[in-house]
């Protein structure tokens, strides 16, 4: 089975019946499902999201982009900062990245004075963090491929295979 062309096909369309994701790979349904669970147990499938549109919902949120300048620890370089970032819940996602900043951390609060508040008391109190800059998301275009609005107002299509 040519487990890139499932992972394609579930990345387009979570919710595909395993019925009908045999049919578009031209393979059993045991043999994808035994793909599947095996890519979920191996988490190279690590989880199975909703894009939602929340400007469309009357649901205080502030999302967030905080960039992140630390320095590596002896023993583990990186990874132990980031363990102690991404535990916490307001976490939503985040990297490790190449240039200025070590790490860009999303945030999803429910008013800036929360988020500024989980930056100044949670992670600029975190050893080996040395600076952050947070940035407010004003309004979503495009999530994980997926576009919101467009700019004639129209609601997004579901991603087709």
């Amino acid at each position: 089975m040519n487990e890139l062309k499932l992972l394609e096909a579930i990345k387009n369309n979570a919710r595909i019946d395993v019925k009908d994701l045999a049919k578009v790979l031209k393979e059993s349904e045991s043999d994808v499902l035994n793909s599947l669970t095996r890519l979920e147990k191996e988490k190279i499938i690590c989880g199975y999201h909703t894009v939602i549109n929340y400007d469309k919902l009357n649901n205080d949120q502030v999302i967030s982009l905080i960039q992140i300048g630390a320095v590596p620890q002896r023993d583990s370089g990186y990874d132990e900062i980031a363990k102690k970032i991404y535990q916490y819940d307001e976490v939503s996602t985040m990297y490790l990245m190449s240039g200025k900043m070590e790490f860009i951390v999303i945030i999803i609060g429910k008013t800036m004075r929360e988020v500024s508040d989980f930056v100044a008391k949670k992670l600029a109190t975190i050893d080996g963090i040395l600076k952050t800059e947070t940035y407010f998301i004003l309004k979503t275009y495009k999530i994980e491929g997926t576009v919101i609005e467009s700019e004639e107002g129209q609601k997004r299509l579901l991603s087709k295979l």
